[in-house]
């Protein structure tokens, strides 16, 4: 059992101190979770505009004046380039707009609440072109890019997040403090290991049997792998640094910091600035978006969210290789000092030591 920090205290002083701290914790947890959420709107959102002519420039202008800040327009010559870069991920939507009407391109799969949002919005851009003269027609949706049938909202997926983050933490609480593993290389092969079997078992759970992950079978499997071994490794990394308060210490930072700020069932987009930046900095996020790169786009715009897996992946087994080398360094300082002890010369020195003291 892990020892009180607060045994020197009386138990009327414990449960003082523990009825200020608990209920602080609990409402920051709810804060970290309901804050983000509660400011969720357009901030610099990539979306296109397809045509040259005078009814695509009013419509950049409408989008701009309408919500300033919200969009950051990128220009098209064709339909062909935008939905290319829709599927590219390089926007979330496109508007192509004519006198006669507006064709509004999505891809639901890149951020279910975007595409509804920018729905809305083209919407909202037939009825301010419309003219009494010539009408706009309503707009068309056409979703480049869907969601699964079996999972057309997108709740699944958002839903598979948490559980996903919950697991990484608990695979380093099973190979690095519940069987501990040793020395560091074996810890490390171990995290690896359990985190592409637990990876495999989410696939089968979430593609073949939900259907909610469709595509490439090895690139969402890879993904689900690396993501819980980029969140098993930083953790036991912190408990070889710092002992199992380093768990709470990883944990705390994954499921209460990097979970819901990684706007899996919005956008960064919709996000706070810094928020949604940090979040796609931290595995829960940048593991989100792989997942969906993998799932949907063929691999497109993962680079980045890789690369981001990649460096916490490297820091955690750096952490693990340390915190082994440090308890090795003190399990050796402890059995030198042991073995000198029980040497004839420390034996003889003690008693030469002894004796001049008794003498002075």
């Amino acid at each position: 059992m892990p020892k009180n920090p607060l045994v020197h205290h009386p138990p009327w002083r414990q449960l003082l101190i523990l009825s200020v701290i608990a209920p602080l914790i609990v409402g920051l947890a709810v804060l970290a979770f309901t804050w983000p959420a509660s400011r969720t709107e357009a901030r610099s959102l990539p979306v296109g505009v397809v045509g040259t002519g005078v009814a695509a420039q009013k419509a950049a202008e409408g989008l701009t004046n309408a919500r300033p800040g919200a969009f950051d327009l990128h220009l098209y010559a064709s339909d062909a380039e935008a939905r290319s870069a829709i599927e590219h991920r390089e926007v979330y939507g496109a508007f192509e707009v004519s006198s006669r009407r507006i064709v509004f391109l999505t891809a639901s799969a890149a951020s279910p609440a975007v595409a509804q949002l920018l729905t809305s919005a083209a919407g909202a851009m037939a009825g301010q072109l419309s003219s009494t003269t010539q009408p706009v027609a309503a707009s068309v949706v056409q979703d480049v890019v869907p969601t699964s049938s079996d999972d057309p909202r997108g709740s699944t997926f958002a839903a598979a997040m948490t559980p996903l983050v919950l697991g990484g933490v608990i695979l380093a609480v099973m190979v690095a403090v519940l069987v501990g593993f040793k020395p560091a290389v074996r810890e490390i092969v171990a995290l690896a290991v359990v985190s592409c079997m637990a990876g495999a078992c989410v696939h089968l759970v979430a593609q073949d049997y939900i259907g909610a992950l469709p595509g490439n079978r090895i690139g969402t499997w890879a993904s689900l792998s690396l993501m819980l071994f980029a969140i098993s490794s930083f953790v036991a990394g912190m408990a070889a640094l710092l002992g199992p308060g380093g768990v709470a210490v990883g944990g705390i930072l994954m499921v209460f910091v990097g979970n819901p700020f990684a706007g899996v069932s919005s956008a960064p987009e919709l996000m706070p600035s810094v928020v949604g930046q940090l979040g796609q900095l931290m595995p829960p996020g940048a593991g989100a978006n792989l997942l969906r790169s993998a799932a949907y786009f063929n691999g497109h715009g993962a680079a980045q969210h890789a690369v981001v897996l990649g460096v916490w992946s490297v820091v955690g087994i750096a952490a693990i290789l340390e915190g082994h080398r440090r308890v090795a360094h003190r399990h050796n300082a402890r059995h030198s000092n042991d073995l000198l002890a029980d040497s004839p010369l420390y034996e003889a020195l003690s008693d030469v030591t002894a004796e001049s003291g008794v003498r002075t």
